[in-house]
């Protein structure tokens, strides 16, 4: 069953509220939305939004309008390619999908608009209060794609991919559920596999270099993963698996 949130709960998408205000440190909005697309935010987006003031189903299949048979995380969805694409193959699976730019989520609204999708939630703030309010064990899989790198040594600590964040989502994770990490930054990969390599919860599954230099099954190419390519970074694609 799926609650929808009042359009006054929300207010202006992106906004931060509650508990984890603060954490967030990326951009929250752009250039001003077209028409169809402020249409999307003020009448699509109250009824998609995820209500963390209820407590969390015991089962997060119910969250969607049509429950299915697990549930998938994106963190950070930019402009929400590869969430639609993956929530347009995969019907029987309920996507939910985090971003705090509003002009992002947007861009998700008019996929899910022109897909007529039925199995994907949102939430357009701080991604880690849907990981806390989420219930054990009951996501399937976990994409954190092209996260920003905050490559300034002294920003490293608002970098995404860090010990305690390992142990959040771990608490989240079902046992053998991937997540799958992508980047351009040799730097960020360097740091994430530092991490994985001392938590006790994951393990990283690439055993030859092809493993990690090649896309995953279905994969959907990004514009930022052109840009990348384009200017000379190339991605590197890691799965860690929950033990």
């Amino acid at each position: 069953m799926v609650t929808a949130t009042p359009p006054a709960a929300i207010a202006e998408a992106g906004a931060p509220s509650g508990p984890g205000e603060g954490r967030f440190f990326g951009r929250r909005k752009g250039k001003a939305l077209r028409a169809h697309q402020a249409g999307l935010i003020a009448e699509e987006l109250p009824d998609l939004r995820l209500d963390l003031a209820a407590p969390a189903p015991a089962d997060p299949t119910r969250l969607f309008h049509r429950p299915g048979r697990e549930v998938h995380l994106e963190i950070g969805f930019g402009g929400g390619e590869h969430l639609a694409m993956r929530a347009a193959e995969s019907p029987d699976i309920g996507f939910i999908g985090c971003e705090a730019y509003v002009n992002g989520v947007a861009k998700l609204l008019a996929h899910v608009e022109r897909g007529a999708l039925a199995n994907v939630r949102i939430w357009n703030d701080d991604a880690v209060r849907v990981i806390d309010w989420l219930p054990p064990a009951s996501i399937g899989r976990v994409y954190l794609l092209y996260p920003d790198p905050w490559p300034k040594r002294r920003h490293r600590k608002r970098r995404f991919l860090q010990a305690e964040m390992l142990e959040r989502l771990a608490r989240i994770m079902r046992s053998g559920a991937e997540l799958r990490f992508a980047t351009d930054i040799d730097d960020y990969a360097a740091y994430a596999l530092a991490r994985v390599a001392r938590s006790e919860a994951f393990d990283w599954t690439a055993e030859r270099a092809a493993d990690w230099l090649t896309p995953w099954p279905g994969w959907q190419s990004t514009r930022y993963e052109q840009k990348a390519l384009r200017e000379g970074r190339p991605p590197g694609y890691f799965t860690f698996r929950r033990r």
